[in-house]
């Protein structure tokens, strides 16, 4: 099946760089997993000043639209739109074959179809945690909110689905990367919103905040809404896998509760993962598919309303 997405506009305008250099202490894992120095194309990961990556400028326009358009009311009307979860009703893996021929375009590190990216995050982490089965599956489906670019999820454009999320309601933080398009924002210079806590409080739960929309929070509302088993801290990875400026730059820290502290652990050791494992060896599809699809089975229904 080919996925027709909707590419962002070439809005032009170059940019300062927003964004740091790869902390090495960050490359340990507790298991085998070897990191490269560098992404697929040859460049530092997440270099989104880079000039020599051919991906540059079309990753700085989407941002530039995701940070104009992202405000409360947009991200109101877009959980409220998909809250209902009455698109389609199909299992965990017929949507990983849908992502066959996504394409993230918000992404510097990988020009893979995005089931790609999948199997190569949730086998690393079964490598190296083979005990810990509900993160593989974590994994294998925490990008699954992609299918949000398709037709039949309403065809919407990358900038609404992809790029590192954060929170609406309160201060832009300026570790977000390309904080300078914020500007454009209609919640920039709205008093109720830009201050440091805003329309939250401190220690509110991140579970009361509101994020940008995007593939995180529709998949979290998806396997939520259809009684998923996994445990609190596999919602939670599948809910802020993107949030960067939380889990890499420590921003925002001041919303979390005791739950979101715990869980907050398991997330950035499956970002590494989920960051560091992109690149152009394949998976073998069919050999792996049986343990995923034993691992679907125990955690999710057999078919999930969308």
């Amino acid at each position: 099946m080919t996925i027709l997405i909707q590419q962002p506009d070439l809005l032009g305008a170059e940019v300062e760089a927003n964004t740091a250099p790869i902390n090495e202490r960050e490359l340990v894992l507790d298991g085998g997993f070897e990191i490269p120095q560098t992404n697929s194309f040859g460049h530092m990961f997440r270099a989104y000043n880079d000039g020599e990556s051919e991906r540059q400028e079309g990753v700085e326009n989407l941002y530039r639209k995701n940070h104009t358009y992202q405000s409360v009311d947009f991200v109101k009307k877009m959980r409220e739109m998909y809250s209902k979860l009455n698109r389609v009703e199909m299992s965990i893996w017929e949507c990983c074959e849908l992502l066959n021929e996504v394409v993230d375009e918000s992404d510097p590190d990988l020009d893979e179809p995005q089931i790609e990216h999948l199997l190569q995050t949730a086998e690393a982490i079964r490598s190296d945690y083979p005990n810990e089965d509900w993160l593989h599956l974590t994994g294998l489906i925490h990008d699954l909110g992609k299918v949000l670019n398709l037709p039949g999820f309403g065809g919407l454009p990358q900038w609404a689905v992809v790029g590192d999320t954060f929170p609406v309601g309160c201060r832009f933080d300026e570790s977000v990367v390309h904080h300078k398009y914020f500007k454009e924002n209609p919640d920039y210079n709205n008093p109720a919103y830009n201050t440091k806590y805003g329309i939250y409080s401190e220690k509110c739960g991140l579970n009361n905040v509101m994020m940008s929309w995007g593939h995180d929070d529709y998949m979290y509302m998806v396997a939520k809404e259809n009684n998923t088993t996994l445990p609190s801290a596999a919602l939670f990875i599948i809910r802020y896998h993107s949030f960067y400026a939380l889990h890499r730059e420590g921003a925002y820290e001041h919303l979390m509760n005791d739950e979101d502290v715990e869980n907050l652990k398991w997330l950035q050791i499956f970002s590494k993962y989920d960051l560091y494992s992109k690149s152009k060896v394949r998976i073998d599809v069919e050999r792996v598919k049986p343990y995923y699809l034993s691992l679907i089975q125990k955690y999710f229904p057999a078919k999930l309303n969308w």
